[in-house]
């Protein structure tokens, strides 16, 4: 019988070796800014995202597929999120007046206070785990990096809208 190759990719080494580095990383540090912000401001990274979108949309509120589109999440995970952040106090929900079927997501004046503490916290541990190993240069650098495979991909990332940690 013919050896098998194990190999799990065809990536040359230094294509395996940058990848692999790039994964870990990226994995890593947002379970580092995952544990601290769930430690220190009681909210998971991704709830963080989902109630800074919603502060940015008009009137703090989304129709929930739209949220679910802007946070690439599976519906039935974005209607447990939104649960969850309900019985917190921190968004409510309402329905579209104009379409029976559909519901929004609104930010409470709790969830507003609630992303500003989450934002001091993630605002230490972004510095603290993401900027401070990186020069000026190579924020730079890591920032073009980052542009040019957002772009490969056909996908933006939009500015920053400041309220979620400074």
């Amino acid at each position: 019988m013919a050896a098998m190759n194990l190999d799990r990719t065809s990536l040359d080494e230094e294509e395996a070796r940058t990848w692999a580095a790039y994964a870990c990383a990226a994995r890593r540090l947002f379970a580092q800014l995952d544990r601290e912000m769930q430690r220190e401001a009681g909210l998971p990274i991704t709830y963080w995202e989902l109630l800074g979108h919603l502060a940015d949309a008009p009137e703090r509120a989304m129709r929930m597929s739209d949220l679910a589109e802007v946070t690439r999440s599976a519906p039935s995970r974005l209607t447990h999120a939104v649960s969850q952040l309900e019985s917190s106090g921190l968004v409510r929900r309402r329905q579209c007046a104009t379409d029976r079927r559909g519901c929004y997501a609104e930010l409470t004046d709790a969830g507003a206070e609630a992303l500003a503490a989450a934002g001091e916290a993630a605002t230490r541990s972004l510095r603290a785990h993401f900027f401070a190993p990186l020069s000026a240069d190579e924020q730079e650098r890591l920032r073009g990096l980052s542009e040019n495979l957002l772009s490969h991909l056909g996908a933006t990332c939009p500015q920053p809208a400041g309220r979620r940690g400074r």
